[in-house]
């Protein structure tokens, strides 16, 4: 067995590099304060009509249906192949959230 460079088969010690991090000394606590009351807990949020809808990763049949329409119009409007790329993927992300086709481009060109 070769012997490595640095001895008897130690590794090097690795050191940390850059400059040292600077740290706030914490407080002191008084002997004499009352000790700090406990927060109360927030109270729960009354319960909404409004369902989040979870991602699912995929558009539907209809929602992709209802953007193709959508980029049908945004290429005869002159948009560039980039632009409309760029214009797809900003309107896909909204509407896996559960935006329709004309909220998510509302959306976008705020």
């Amino acid at each position: 067995m070769a012997k490595s460079s640095y001895g008897n088969d130690e590794k090097p010690v690795k050191r940390k590099r850059g400059r040292p991090k600077k740290v706030a000394p914490a407080p002191e606590p008084e002997m004499n304060a009352p000790a700090p009351a406990a927060a109360p807990a927030p109270a729960a949020a009354p319960a909404s009509d409004k369902k989040v809808k979870k991602s699912s990763g995929k558009l539907t049949d209809a929602q992709r249906a209802d953007l193709s329409k959508h980029m049908e119009k945004m290429k005869k409007g002159g948009m560039s192949p980039s632009e409309m790329k760029s214009h797809r993927m900003k309107l896909m992300s909204r509407m896996r959230k559960g935006m329709s086709a004309s909220q998510a481009h509302k959306d976008v060109m705020k």
